[in-house]
């Protein structure tokens, strides 16, 4: 198997401390790009856009806190044993998140953002445009559990 070295882009500014299950929808947050490697160039554009996903990681999950097979999201025995790529748990084996947010504005180096699930400080691995063409084409079908998951997510 080969292994990758990725390098963040920049960081969450802001926003929550804590990762805490639900209530998302309104946290605000700026992504801050390393101004090391990057210039407002990178950013020009984006303010074109209504939402941008966010590719970061969570870098505060530990070795010991990674889940590789099945569990009940959340710890909840009420919702199905389902397998770790099932699902949308932090405890994934390369720790990786994505979340589509709303563009609240940009402005040099920094994109400011309502609704990112990534708490101050996380690392930021990329950010893209999100395009109704690479939307979901047809149905988006899921199980119960995870509509009750989501309900107070937002």
């Amino acid at each position: 198997m080969s292994s990758f070295t990725l390098t963040p882009i920049g960081h969450v500014a802001g926003g929550r401390r804590e990762a805490v299950d639900d209530d998302w929808g309104n946290s605000r947050a700026s992504i801050n790009l390393d101004p090391a490697r990057f210039t407002a160039e990178a950013l020009i554009g984006l303010d074109q856009f209504s939402h941008a996903e966010v590719i970061f990681l969570f870098d505060q999950v530990g070795d010991d806190q990674i889940t590789t097979g099945a569990r009940h999201p959340r710890g909840n025995p009420d919702w199905p044993k389902v397998g770790i790529f099932a699902q949308r748990g932090r405890n994934r084996p390369n720790r990786l998140g994505v979340s589509i947010c709303r563009i609240v504005a940009v402005d040099g180096l920094e994109l400011a953002v309502e609704g990112l699930d990534a708490i101050d400080g996380t690392p930021v691995l990329d950010i893209k445009p999100v395009m109704a063409g690479f939307q979901p084409r047809g149905e988006v079908r899921e199980p119960d559990w995870a509509r009750a998951i989501m309900a107070d997510y937002w």
